[in-house]
């Protein structure tokens, strides 16, 4: 069963050649390269070979396009949470189905949660959605403290800088993963548990 929700960008018929979710792909592409702040409405314009004013037949603003790829993000992340797998059974296992999840949401939504990674708190609604990404956070510490209670995770670490590290190794795939590529999610998300998960279960619980 995927550990994954399906993307939530409805698709939004307008001008001829794009829709809402292609719009939003492309726009969040040029973000991404130039910069939120830096990417004007006439950039994402010419990247979607469109005119300035055909945007707005997608989208009412760039805040909103904005909006819209930090909430294919974060509701993909926060999504994971609401999962069975995330919610039954041995802290461990929670805690291992949630970093699954995660890899399985950057693989899926890479140019989106890139996006999400890279904001500096410029705006309101970049401060809101990076209150979002630290209460999920939160919650993975909380989950990493109950697994260490219940003996199945080594305790000589620190919950925080557990979920750190852990967070550390599984964010920096934006930077690397190529989508398509011979690598799957699967197989990702298998050697990232080996190379951290494990390492911090009490021998006899893997």
């Amino acid at each position: 069963m995927s550990t994954t929700a399906a993307p939530s960008t409805a698709t939004k018929r307008g001008r001829p050649g794009h829709d809402q979710a292609s719009v939003l792909r492309t726009s969040v592409e040029v973000f991404n390269k130039h910069g939120y702040e830096a990417a004007s409405m006439g950039l994402l314009a010419q990247a979607l070979g469109i005119s300035k004013s055909a945007i707005y037949h997608h989208v009412p603003s760039k805040e909103e396009l904005l909006r819209l790829a930090l909430e294919e993000a974060l509701g993909g992340l926060e999504g994971v949470l609401l999962l069975d797998g995330a919610r039954s059974g041995a802290p461990n296992e929670r805690l291992e189905f949630v970093l699954r999840g995660m890899v399985g949401v950057l693989v899926d939504r890479l140019p989106f949660v890139t996006l999400l990674l890279r904001l500096r708190g410029n705006t309101e609604m970049e401060r809101e959605a990076m209150n979002r990404r630290r209460a999920f956070d939160r919650t993975i510490t909380a989950l990493v403290t109950e697994a260490q209670q219940a003996g199945t995770l080594r305790t000589d670490i620190a919950a925080g800088t557990i979920t750190r590290l852990l967070f550390g190794t599984i964010n920096s795939i934006v930077e690397w993963y190529k989508p398509g590529g011979h690598l799957s999610a699967k197989k990702l998300a298998d050697d990232v548990l080996a190379l951290t998960f494990q390492g911090l279960l009490v021998s006899g619980t893997a």
